[in-house]
């Protein structure tokens, strides 16, 4: 068994070993993981956050050691970058951007310094609210995990990861946690509202905010009305979602 950390701002996960497969998900600053299989030009690796697996480029994989792999996975508190953008800096002085969500407790590891702010794990579910808003208005991308395109699991995840709780990758899997609440009145702000097609199939998630609103990616990161029967856009005057259940996750 191999073992990896991500050196660049964003390294993309495919479907298939080959650049013009599908984008399943995308490998932050300082993801760590397990490479599960080796050929000439691809690796799949096995995402230790979610357990999401996937192939990435061989030029972009950057292997570490099992004793560093599992130094990693016992940090009692990793922290995240909660800036848009920031930056990290190379013992050469070069700096690399990094977006936000990006493991920076792993910089050391990577040789790189990190000055910039960021977050461990909190309780005040406010904070979920807080992040959330950062993303508005971020393009929507199927597998995409940073400000510039991102889908909405992906959303969901990185919102609970820079606030240290863990979700799944898709929102199938992140409807399998926390507890199911009966009706919206009680939910909090920061909880989670998942929705399905007409076949039963949970294909989209969102956060509960105050006043019966939702943020959620649907073009791009935007907010809009909840009730029972699901996602009211404000802009169409449609009903776009149907609300299959709400999860309350801490």
């Amino acid at each position: 068994m191999q073992y990896g950390i991500c050196p660049l701002s964003v390294v993309p996960v495919r479907l298939n070993p080959e650049d013009t497969s599908e984008l399943i998900s995308q490998l932050l600053y300082g993801d760590h993981y397990k490479v599960i299989d080796t050929r000439k030009f691809w690796s799949k690796i096995r995402i230790a956050y979610d357990g999401c697996e996937g192939w990435v480029s061989n030029l972009q994989l950057k292997l570490i050691t099992e004793e560093e792999y599992n130094a990693i996975v016992t940090t009692n508190d990793p922290a995240y970058s909660n800036d848009l953008v920031s930056f990290v800096a190379s013992p050469e002085n070069t700096l690399i951007p990094i977006v936000i969500g990006s493991t920076v407790s792993n910089a050391s590891l990577l040789q790189h310094t990190f000055e910039g702010s960021a977050t461990v794990k909190s309780n005040e579910k406010n904070k979920l609210i807080e992040v959330a808003l950062l993303y508005l208005n971020a393009p929507y991308l199927w597998g995409g995990m940073t400000p510039f395109g991102i889908d909405s699991a992906g959303f969901t995840q990185l919102v609970y990861k820079i606030n240290g709780h863990n979700l799944l990758r898709s929102p199938g899997q992140q409807a399998t946690q926390g507890e199911a609440l009966s009706f919206i009145e009680e939910s909090e702000p920061g909880d989670l509202a998942f929705f399905d097609t007409n076949e039963g199939i949970i294909n989209h998630v969102g956060l509960i905010m105050q006043n019966n609103y939702v943020i959620h990616v649907s073009g791009t990161v935007r907010i809009d009305r909840i009730d029972h029967t699901g996602i009211f856009n404000t802009t169409s005057k449609t009903y776009t979602h149907k609300l299959r259940v709400i999860k309350k996750i801490f």
